[in-house]
């Protein structure tokens, strides 16, 4: 395999396919057309070529509130609350959620989903203990979460910050759907929807970034249920390959009212014909497990592939859509990631007449805000107070707090 590029005077010529041309060459001229025919295409397209089809939610899915309290000193409501998927009591997802406590009425939110278990976005010792896999890292032993675990991505949620502005935010631990290793799709969702006879999904069916996402629509079912959320304004967002998995959230399911990317790069909003940085080639030898298995068609073959990133991203519209990238983050490409914002603003000024107000990648450290919303901040591969200062002014212009 090649070094991974990062001279941009070696990115290869490429032609992007059009958001606005259907497969048959019909042009996309209006609203219709593009509901109607185009977005039902390349949303088709992305679940056949990247992320695998999705099934729906399963009909013995119910919810039970396992825990409630007060927190952060009293400006805020805790409440954890377990999906179960089947009539039995694995596999399950525990769902994290604070709301202030100041709140009059349905409160709008932010979802996303954690790495390492809901213990770690708060040092709060009410949140419960994950007991599932977890990947190595600081209070993990033998790949389990001890006590030493808990707040240790608490720099990454600004959840006082949130709750301060009048939003709530949920979480899950990722690992809940599906656990982030190659494991043959045996300790997931995924075999709840084996047929008879089969051991993992078929190289068009979902992998784990589908899992993933579809775990984020049962939020929203459950969202649906809760009258102190307003489901009607919960804004998506993931990091990384949670970035990845938050635009085909937002792609599949429309209930999300704003889709935010942070550093998602390959497979997120970057561009695949650039092969920049990671490229799907890497992407799909390192993590097998994310994408569907149709994807590995495209292996140092980026052009053959009848879809770009852009259009994810485009799939978003006329919702409101954030991409972040950050400047030596260059694994997950910065330049490609404005560059599937700007490619996407024609499907946004088709729709809503506002897309992304620049045409150049605006400078370090300073948002570029419309109906897409774009940064590169300083620094490396994380989630700071600075891209959260940005999703909190992008939520406040579009969900109308």
């Amino acid at each position: 395999m090649p070094d991974a590029n990062y001279d941009e005077s070696k990115v290869p010529a490429y032609e992007l396919p059009n958001p606005l041309i259907c497969s048959d060459g019909t042009a996309v001229s209006n609203a219709e057309t593009w509901l109607q025919k185009r977005r039902p295409e390349l949303l088709a397209l992305f679940a056949e070529c990247v992320f695998g089809t999705m099934p729906g939610p399963l009909p013995n899915t119910r919810f039970a509130i396992t825990e409630e309290g007060t927190a952060l000193a009293g400006k805020a409501i805790r409440r954890q609350v377990s999906v179960y998927f089947s009539g039995e009591d694995e596999p399950r997802m525990d769902l994290l959620i604070y709301l202030p406590h100041s709140a009059n009425g349905r409160v709008p939110l932010f979802l996303g989903l954690n790495f390492s278990g809901n213990h770690t976005v708060h040092t709060d010792p009410a949140i419960h203990l994950s007991t599932r896999w977890m990947r190595e890292g600081k209070g993990i032993v033998d790949h389990r979460a001890t006590q030493d675990a808990r707040g240790g991505a608490q720099s990454r949620w600004a959840l006082e910050e949130i709750i301060a502005r009048g939003y709530g935010l949920a979480t899950a631990y990722c690992g809940d759907l599906d656990p982030d290793y190659d494991d043959g799709y045996q300790n997931g969702i995924h075999p709840l929807f084996y047929k008879p006879g089969q051991h993992q999904p078929a190289d068009d069916e979902w992998g784990a970034i589908g899992a993933w996402a579809w775990g984020l629509s049962r939020c929203m079912d459950y969202f649906e249920t809760d009258d102190a959320i307003d489901s009607q304004r919960v804004a998506v967002m993931g990091h990384s390959r949670l970035g990845k998995t938050a635009l085909w959230a937002g792609a599949c399911d429309e209930r999300f009212a704003l889709v935010i990317s942070n550093e998602s790069g390959c497979g997120g909003a970057a561009l695949s014909r650039r092969r920049y940085g990671e490229t799907i080639e890497r992407i799909n030898n390192t993590f097998p497990h994310w994408f569907c298995n149709n994807f590995r068609r495209y292996n140092g073959d980026e052009d053959a592939l009848p879809i770009d990133q852009h259009q994810l991203v485009a799939l978003a519209a006329p919702r409101p859509v954030y991409i972040a990238s950050a400047v030596e983050d260059r694994w997950s490409d910065p330049h490609g990631e404005f560059l599937g914002a700007l490619h996407a603003d024609p499907v946004y000024r088709l729709l809503c007449n506002e897309g992304l107000p620049t045409a150049t990648m605006p400078p370090l450290d300073q948002a570029s805000i419309g109906r897409i919303g774009y940064h590169v901040r300083s620094g490396g591969h994380d989630v700071t107070d600075f891209d959260w200062q940005q999703y909190l002014r992008f939520a406040d212009l579009h969900l109308h707090t």
